[in-house]
């Protein structure tokens, strides 16, 4: 089955999504992304018992931070499939960029590219 995700949807796979910590997801949006989406098991089916839990945890805080600095807390989030289940993590991966896009860019994008506009000017 072939699923349609967004084009500009990048897919980072890791063994559990408990090994995604909060500098990851900030490091993210540091490089240039608009928007992080997690997805992890559902809850308690977790192979490593508690990862999803503490990737729950971690995108809370990392959210908190955003919203903290301005970049928005809407700029993140998790989601609990199973690995059955691709046609919703297609549905919510459009849903997700859908979000993203009436954001508008990341500040922290646009200020990177404020930034190494003025150096190339000078």
């Amino acid at each position: 089955m072939r699923l349609k995700i967004p084009t500009n949807f990048r897919i980072i796979r890791v063994p559990c999504t408990g090994k995604v910590d909060i500098i990851h997801i900030l490091r993210a949006f540091e490089k240039g992304a608009d928007g992080v989406y997690v997805v992890g098991c559902m809850e308690g089916d977790c192979h490593f018992n508690e990862g999803n839990f503490r990737a729950r945890k971690r995108v809370e805080q990392a959210a908190k931070v955003l919203e903290k600095i301005g970049v928005g807390k809407d700029r993140v989030r998790m989601y609990n499939l199973s690995s059955g289940e691709g046609p919703l993590f297609a549905q919510y991966s459009t849903e997700m960029v859908n979000r993203v896009k009436e954001m508008g860019p990341s500040p922290i994008r646009l200020a990177k590219q404020r930034k190494t506009q003025k150096a190339d000017a000078a």
